[in-house]
């Protein structure tokens, strides 16, 4: 299984409305490990790794995002896969 990693800085109402809590749990749920984070400007950091299907879906998902935000920019940049086990 070839294996890839994505950093996503998404932008828009992303704070407060359990953006990173469902990220968390669809990259789960789509077997991709790493983290995701709140920055203080505002926006949500979350480095993904897992097959490249599966990075296609989380990222289509960041532009939807849980009901109560309202995504406005999703950056997405490709970095080298690290040594994450979990998400």
């Amino acid at each position: 299984m070839e294996v890839k990693a994505l950093e996503l800085l998404i932008h828009g109402r992303v704070q407060g409305v359990g953006f990173r809590a469902n990220l968390c749990a669809t990259a789960q749920a789509l077997g991709l490990v790493g983290w995701v984070k709140n920055l203080e400007d505002g926006t949500v950091e979350a480095w993904v790794q897992g097959d490249p299907p599966a990075l296609d879906s989380i990222v289509e998902w960041c532009w939807i995002g849980p009901p109560a935000s309202k995504v406005m920019e999703v950056h997405v940049q490709p970095v080298n896969p690290g040594a994450f086990q979990t998400f």
